[in-house]
């Protein structure tokens, strides 16, 4: 089997195209995010600690000289990553929840057993009659 055909077959399984439009649903779904926490949740809570912008928000380690930048740690961009993460593992917690009802009202398939399971005790069925 040529290596060409092996890759086509490994890349149109379902599998693979499913998990190809979750990463880039996933990747729409973090931009969102991603806008709705700075755009629409930080701006309240900034004003509410006294109007502090989060973004700029930073503690200074070394103060700019000259050519030299300044060298700060960013802890505003941390804060508003770490409510970006809070909010979509939130969304995900509860999409999932949706999914597992969702597949809770289902009816459970009925499981037959293998025929030679059958046969064996359709067998001895037949044997204690005797």
């Amino acid at each position: 089997m040529s290596i060409l055909k092996e890759f086509k077959e490994f890349a149109v399984k379902g599998n693979v195209v499913d998990l190809a439009v979750g990463i880039i649903i996933g990747a729409a779904f973090g931009k969102i995010v991603t806008s709705v926490v700075a755009d629409v949740i930080m701006p309240p809570i900034g004003l509410l600690i006294g109007g502090v912008d989060f973004s700029d928000l930073v503690i200074t380690l070394k103060a700019a000289e000259g050519a030299s930048p300044a060298v700060v740690i960013s802890i505003g961009k941390f804060l508003q990553t770490v409510i970006d993460f809070t909010i979509i593992a939130f969304a995900v917690f509860l999409l999932i929840k949706v999914i597992n009802k969702v597949k809770a009202k289902e009816p459970a398939a009925v499981v037959t057993p293998p025929q030679e399971l059958l046969l064996t005790e359709i067998r001895d069925l037949l044997r204690d009659k005797k």
